[in-house]
């Protein structure tokens, strides 16, 4: 015979189901660490899975290749290094926004075209006209994304590693300068 249970109260724990609606939101940051706020795009490029072979077995490590812009013309990329994927992605973040520097824009693209290198990878990155898109592939669109970059092509050549195809990309932003203040410079050159 099943007895008929009466309503159970609670049920969720202390508080009950919605026992917390009173409470402001919940504060788990830990002192000297940066604010996790919700401007900042987060890309997670590539996670490298690493075997250590051990007495016991395998060991297995993690290193996450992060990269973090505010859309604004803000980027910075990262590598975190952990034994947790999530561990090595937070790593991989604080590393990246440590990192960020300003990009040179112009109306949703780059200023000019810029051919940038980093060991066997090279990145060719051009301006395009307002609506071609982004025509990037992989890390490179990644990368484009969080600085917010909406009108861009680009072109990958030698070596597609995800580590070496972010550092050449973020080597060519940093080179990019504003076309009028070169201009300036050269015209000031001239005239000396």
């Amino acid at each position: 015979m099943v007895q008929q249970q009466g309503p159970r109260r609670g049920g969720g724990g202390p508080g009950g189901p919605r026992g917390d609606q009173n409470r402001g939101p919940r504060r788990d940051r830990r002192r000297g660490e940066e604010d996790e706020t919700p401007e900042f795009i987060e890309k997670v490029v590539f996670i490298n899975r690493v075997a250590k072979v051990v007495k016991g077995g395998r060991r297995f490590s993690f290193t996450a290749i992060v990269v973090v812009g505010d859309g604004q013309g803000r980027v910075g990329f990262g590598m975190g290094r952990a034994n947790e994927v999530p561990e090595a992605i937070r790593k991989g973040g604080v590393i990246a926004r440590r990192s960020m520097f300003r990009v040179q824009m112009n109306n949703g693209t780059i200023a000019h075209d810029v051919v940038s290198q980093f060991k066997a990878t090279s990145v060719l990155i051009r301006p395009a006209s307002p609506g071609t898109g982004m025509i990037a592939g992989g890390a490179v669109r990644a990368v484009m994304e969080a600085v917010g970059v909406t009108d861009v092509l680009s072109k990958t050549y030698g070596s597609r590693n995800s580590v070496n195809v972010v550092r050449a990309t973020i080597d060519g932003l940093r080179r990019l300068r504003d076309p009028q203040q070169v201009r300036n410079e050269r015209l000031a050159l001239a005239r000396a």
